[in-house]
């Protein structure tokens, strides 16, 4: 028996990286998992199959969680096709280009909002409703984790369109924790630094020139840049055990760098 038995969990962005590692976190403890993507086919294919080879149910929905209509779309598929949702992830994501405020075009601004802010709060008010059904029955709960970044804490030159982003996304976040305690539903904001992931070697590459992401290793906390499944293991225990009193709050995962 797992402790997320009867779950059903949805993650955007699952298909790579980190909403990868979340969603193989959430499946080896019992959870059937739905999963977005955005183009990678074959990438949302894999990770289906690995999902299944742990023994649940597992699917995955072809959007842009930046355009409304599409997400909302998805949302109304996953519905009808894998059932109602009380474990919902908010991780799709994208990087700023690097500008100042000055040079940034306002193109760039909208999609970091659509695509961070904007789709966590459609997924939000298509997937809690039926949550609320989910968490009223007796030891039932529903649950809301929007990753963010350690970036709303220092907001770096030349990272505005990201940083608004997700600050947006934490406020979001916080709003819906206070309207959906009453209905035993939990909304946290998971903030990780820099992870090894896809994004994460563009970041030190195009910041730093860094071709091997590894070689940050020495001079990272603990021996190593943060992998995905450290952030998927924060995710886990918040939707578990360790979270039952908890929402409304934010962890950091960056090994105390900031």
């Amino acid at each position: 028996m797992g402790a997320l038995d009867g779950r059903r969990a949805f993650i955007s962005g699952g298909s790579r990286g980190i909403g990868r590692a979340i969603a193989l976190a959430l499946a080896a403890d019992g959870a059937d998992v739905a999963i977005n993507y955005r183009r990678d086919a074959d990438a949302a294919a894999a990770t289906v199959a690995d999902l299944e080879a742990l023994g649940v149910r597992a699917a995955s929905y072809a959007a842009s969680v930046d355009e409304a209509d599409a997400c909302a779309a998805m949302c109304t598929r996953v519905l009808d096709e894998f059932g109602p949702i009380d474990l919902l992830v908010h991780n799709a994501g994208i990087a700023s280009r690097g500008q100042s405020v000055v040079k940034t075009e306002i193109a760039e601004v909208e999609r970091n909002w659509r695509t961070h802010t904007l789709a966590g709060f459609i997924l939000a008010q298509q997937f809690v409703p039926g949550m609320r059904d989910s968490a009223s029955r007796e030891g039932g709960r529903g649950d809301v984790i929007m990753i963010s970044s350690v970036a709303t804490s220092h907001m770096q030159a030349g990272g505005a369109p990201y940083s608004m982003a997700k600050a947006g996304l934490e406020a979001l976040a916080m709003t819906l924790a206070k309207e959906e305690r009453r209905n035993s539903i939990h909304v946290n904001v998971v903030a990780p630094g820099l992870v090894e992931t896809e994004m994460g070697r563009r970041l030190v590459k195009g910041a730093m020139g860094v071709e091997d992401i590894h070689t940050l290793d020495a001079g990272s906390p603990f021996g190593h840049v943060c992998t995905p499944e450290e952030v998927a293991s924060v995710v886990h225990a918040l939707v578990t055990d360790v979270g039952t009193y908890l929402t409304g709050i934010k962890i950091t995962v960056d090994g105390g760098t900031f």
